[in-house]
């Protein structure tokens, strides 16, 4: 294996376990920027010593009793808790990377950290970019395009969130009920936002990351089961399961992807379906005006009920994605609606919405702009402007099996002129 072959590997594994890594930590010495600090010694340790020594049989635990060790020599070091922590350190001396069980209490480890992060002393900007840097492994750069923010805004958040819970000594736990409640709609943002991330990556080499879906669903299964009468929690639940259908087809067996319209929806999973259409109907059932996680979710479950794309019913998807602009609006529904008006309607009014978005400040550097924009005017036949639309698609995008589908769809359009 060449040193860059396993520089990627290494960052592969990095984005799979950093999460569960900063978990264990976080609940070890009860300091979320500490807890980053030694999973990523652990990372440094392993970019030196596996492109020699080869990738290790279970990379994960490997990572999780380096960082470990990491943190009882810290431990140790501080004398003002020498005390408190010599019993813990003496246990934790015991585990190596041949009996670290990975998945053994790591689940609530999680939903802790979310918690944590998703703490009302937190701003709703600086819990999304605390939980996209903790529980995403997403960089400044990657959540500042996620966000729409600049690069350096992201930053001030994140280092101004560690410090904020780390001064108001925030508690390593999943709260009481009544706190739980109020603290519910920061901690079904986490989750969306861990979801959307594994379902279409806004960086690397992967076009979904399906083990960052998958654990947002288990959270959301959890969040469920402890909060049983809030219809926005089984929404989320239904549209990450519907969603999660989708996954096995999303990308070819070379990893290209497969955009909905092209997918085979006979391979499908019916199981999440038949989960995300019952989580769908728990949340109708509880007699409140649908939010904004439901409503996705029932566009997702046009999809899902349609067995051909012919089949989809675009009229009621734009008319929900009308209804979402009302109790979320924002650029990017505004995007989603037009994508609804034009498979409805026709793409002329599609491409009337996405030029009033081109004046949005927030939209400057979010490539689906242009890619919806280039998709509108190739289905009009005004291909040279499409092409041109793809290639700038191209050029802001950080995914590079996107980079390399926008790329192709221009070289179409190029081949029409």
């Amino acid at each position: 294996m060449t040193k860059s072959d396993a520089k990627r590997t290494i960052e592969t594994i990095w984005r799979m376990e950093s999460a569960k890594l900063i978990a264990a930590l976080t609940r070890m010495v009860r300091d979320v920027e500490l807890a980053e600090d030694l999973a990523h010694d652990a990372l440094v340790i392993a970019l030196e010593r596996w492109p020699k020594t080869g990738i290790p049989e279970k990379p994960g635990a490997w990572l999780m009793t380096t960082a470990k060790r990491r943190a009882i020599d810290f431990l140790r070091r501080n004398r003002l808790r020498n005390q408190k922590y010599e019993q813990l350190a003496y246990e934790q001396d015991l585990y190596t990377e041949d009996n670290v069980d990975l998945d053994k209490g790591i689940g609530d480890d999680l939903l802790r950290l979310i918690f944590m992060t998703c703490h009302p002393v937190l701003s709703q900007d600086a819990r999304v970019a605390l939980t996209l840097r903790l529980l995403c492994g997403l960089t400044t750069d990657e959540i500042a395009r996620s966000v729409l923010t600049s690069e350096s805004t992201v930053a001030q958040r994140i280092v101004r969130a560690k410090k904020t819970l780390r001064s108001a000594n925030v508690p390593f736990e999943v709260p009481a009920k009544d706190e739980l409640n109020a603290r519910l709609s920061s901690v079904l943002a986490v989750i969306y936002i861990m979801f959307n991330e594994g379902y279409s990556a806004s960086s690397g080499g992967d076009w979904i990351r399906p083990l960052l879906c998958q654990e947002a669903l288990r959270l959301g299964r959890i969040i469920a089961e402890l909060i049983p009468n809030e219809p926005e929690v089984h929404g989320l639940v239904a549209l990450m399961e519907i969603q999660s259908s989708r996954l096995k087809t999303r990308v070819s067996s070379s990893g290209e992807p497969i955009l909905l319209m092209d997918q085979n929806r006979a391979k499908w999973d019916q199981l999440h379906i038949r989960r995300g259409l019952a989580a769908l109907e728990r949340s109708q059932k509880l007699g409140r005006e649908l939010g904004p996680y439901s409503l996705q979710a029932a566009i997702s479950a046009c999809h899902a009920e349609a067995s051909t794309p012919e089949e989809t019913n675009w009229t009621r998807i734009a008319a929900l994605y009308e209804a979402l602009s009302m109790v979320m609006p924002s650029p990017i529904v505004e995007l989603n609606r037009a994508v609804a008006i034009s498979m409805a309607f026709g793409p002329v009014y599609g491409l009337q919405i996405v030029d009033e978005l081109y004046e949005e400040p927030s939209l400057k550097e979010y490539h689906l702009l242009p890619s919806i924009r280039g998709d509108f005017l190739m289905k009009l036949g005004r291909f040279e402007e499409a092409r041109m639309e793809f290639q700038k698609a191209a050029a802001m995008t950080r995914n590079e099996r996107e980079r390399e589908l926008l790329l192709k769809r221009a070289t179409e359009c190029e081949a029409e002129i």
